[in-house]
């Protein structure tokens, strides 16, 4: 790792301690853009109408994620990174991505309970989870586009995937409660 980023390794242990706390300072450090850049979607949106839609908010909240992955190979090196960490049930993983993430997913779970009062918070936080993992596992590029597809379709862009993920988790957001 130190090797590809042209690092003495010594430095990295000067600095961070140890290769554990490096990754801690990474995933804090990207992971705070994306919290940050989504508090300032929502701003804007609630700027702009103070009773956005549902397909409003979910695309604020994907946008910044979705730009990373497509910004450069380190975005999306982050990307994959972060479903990862997901997917780990260490304390030390769920520490961090409450650290990173909650005051904004918490944030964007208060705006849908403005736009969907008919749903209860609880309700509207299990969907958010639900879409946490919706969106980690399209980022990741799995291929399975073109399984599903017979070979028809991999990539249909980022802008026309991002209008299907939208359409797709707002209508699990606003779908009636079971």
């Amino acid at each position: 790792m130190a090797a590809d980023a042209g690092v003495n390794q010594a430095l990295i242990r000067y600095y961070f301690g140890s290769k554990e706390a490096l990754f801690q300072e990474v995933f804090r450090r990207r992971g705070g853009a994306l919290s940050g850049r989504r508090h300032v979607l929502l701003d804007q949106l609630l700027e702009k109408d103070e009773n956005p839609t549902v397909p409003e908010i979910v695309r604020a909240y994907l946008t910044p994620q979705w730009d990373m992955k497509y910004s450069d190979p380190n975005g999306a090196a982050f990307v994959r990174l972060q479903a990862r960490l997901h997917a780990e049930p260490e304390e030390y993983a769920l520490q961090l991505r409450r650290e990173v993430y909650d005051a904004s997913l918490k944030r964007y779970i208060q705006a849908l309970e403005q736009a969907l009062p008919a749903i209860p918070r609880e309700v509207i936080s299990i969907r958010m989870a639900f879409l946490v993992g919706t969106y980690l596992f399209m980022l990741n590029d799995l291929g399975r586009l073109g399984d599903m597809t017979d070979g028809q379709l991999y990539d249909m862009g980022k802008v026309p995937m991002l209008d299907h993920l939208v359409a797709f988790l707002s209508a699990g957001l606003e779908a009636p409660i079971p």
